[in-house]
């Protein structure tokens, strides 16, 4: 089962690091039932754009196949933590 994460005024470029990052897939949901694939460059930069409040993303939910990625995005999400660049 999928998780979910609520993130809230994130800085878009530190986010789609962390989401680069993800082994698995990575969905953004948003409020008017939008769910994008955050793994996608495509997404990333044309779909982005409907939830992007200045630079940093104002509200979504982020729902990640991988309980592994879920770890990386919470843990960025709450503490700022960017993963370890490989």
């Amino acid at each position: 089962m999928p998780y979910k994460l609520q993130l809230h005024d994130i800085n878009f470029k530190d986010f789609i690091e962390a989401v680069d990052s993800c082994k698995g897939d990575v969905f953004l949901e948003t409020d008017e039932g939008d769910v994008l694939n955050l793994k996608s460059k495509l997404c990333q930069i044309m779909g982005l754009s409907t939830v992007l409040k200045g630079a940093s993303i104002a509200e979504a939910t982020v729902r990640c196949a991988n309980p592994d990625d879920e770890t990386i995005l919470f843990r960025f999400n709450l503490y700022g933590e960017k993963p370890e660049k490989k």
